[in-house]
């Protein structure tokens, strides 16, 4: 003789507990993003996103690299900062191209681990999106690793489109592909901009 196990419901008491807790965190997410204020780099800044850069797949550069962009396109290289001064996400970024190849380009994206889930990183990129509107550029675009498919949903649900795969765009122990994500801004009526490639290009074919 076989017995069935018994499936235990939770109860009531415990499914509000459930969405008691659900809805405490959902206000404290919510607050802790209004708080955040979004402004511009400084150089101080530097010296304060380590935190912001732990996250093996966010890609770190040089002291002259970040001056570079702080020197060249000041508008385009915001933080998040949180109310007690702590630097919890940045974005930076430039503009470039000519013709209906002037863009606006992410050339980094970062949130802090536990600032993450609040819209942090949509924020960050709606400023630079209104940035590249007011250069009346076409599209804005972005390369992220193929692998990383957490980002790469994240940027389709913010309306980007993968435009081209580009084979070995970021080195290491094993190269790997990347997809350049693009999103037509006002200017480009037609969206001739995001068009996707038929086939792969290389780094050194870049425009």
């Amino acid at each position: 003789m076989s017995s069935r196990g018994t499936t235990l419901k939770p109860s009531l008491h415990s499914r509000s507990v459930c969405n008691c807790s659900a809805r405490i965190l959902a206000r404290t997410n919510d607050k802790q993003r209004k708080m955040t204020t979004i402004r511009p780099f400084t150089c101080d800044d530097l010296f304060k996103i380590n935190n912001v850069n732990l996250d093996p797949l966010t890609e770190t550069y040089g002291l002259t690299f970040y001056m570079q962009y702080l020197a060249h396109w000041p508008e385009y290289f915001l933080v998040a900062e949180s109310p007690t001064g702590e630097i919890v996400g940045y974005i930076m970024g430039k503009a470039e191209g000519s013709n209906e190849n002037w863009h606006g380009h992410v050339t980094a994206l970062s949130v802090a681990n536990e600032y993450r889930r609040l819209g942090l990183a949509a924020t960050l990129m709606k400023q630079l999106e209104d940035i590249s509107e007011k250069k009346h550029c076409f599209f804005v675009d972005l390369f992220v690793r193929v692998s990383n498919q957490v980002a790469v949903t994240m940027y389709e649900k913010l309306g980007y489109s993968v435009y081209r795969r580009v084979l070995e765009y970021y080195s290491g122990d094993v190269d790997e592909d990347a997809f350049d994500m693009r999103k037509a801004l006002s200017r480009d009526k037609e969206k001739k901009s995001v068009i996707p490639l038929s086939h792969p290009v290389r780094p050194d074919e870049l425009e």
